[in-house]
């Protein structure tokens, strides 16, 4: 089922409460709607950015891209008991204009966000967020990693466009 149902782009969520900050790798996400912008996440209890989130009630989705695949690779497998994942990786932390959680230099994109519903985390682990900024850099096709199960990913590939044949309202 994850080889053909896992969600779009692998992204690295950065979160910080006061002096303690952390990053983590992701593939469960989704668009819920436009206005206001709300994407939803799903957060493993386990994991030490669930207990920042909950705690600031905000952090930073990065977009990375094939480039840096070994980082994000590095993020996944690693836990924040065992040092600071900035260090262990090289990425370039550097503040947001919203949110307290650092965006990643090195991703393309990145959507500072703060907790909109948590209505389903207690059952679910999924967390609906508010994008407040978005800072997206200008990359023509981005190479985009998207996990496929089995410790496998699959680069984004040619870009396809039927801009001319889509209603203006459905862009």
């Amino acid at each position: 089922m994850r080889q053909h149902l896992e969600t779009g782009p692998i992204i690295l969520i950065t979160s910080q409460h006061g002096s303690r900050s952390n990053i983590m790798t992701l593939g469960w996400h989704t668009m819920l709607q436009f206005s206001p912008a709300l994407v939803g996440c799903y957060i493993w209890e386990g994991n030490e950015s669930r207990d920042l989130i909950q705690r600031s009630g905000e952090c930073v989705i990065n977009v990375p891209t094939a480039e840096i695949a070994d980082q994000v690779v590095e993020i996944g497998n690693r836990h924040a008991r065992d040092g600071d994942k900035f260090e262990a990786t090289g990425l370039t932390r550097r503040s947001g204009k919203v949110v307290a959680a650092p965006l990643l230099d090195e991703c393309y994109a990145s959507f500072e966000c703060r907790l909109y519903d948590d209505a389903m985390v207690a059952n679910y682990g999924f967390f609906i967020w508010e994008v407040l900024k978005a800072h997206v850099a200008s990359v023509e096709a981005p190479r985009t990693l998207h996990y496929r199960g089995n410790g496998t990913f699959m680069a984004a590939g040619r870009e396809l466009s039927f801009t001319e044949r889509f209603r203006p309202e459905n862009l």
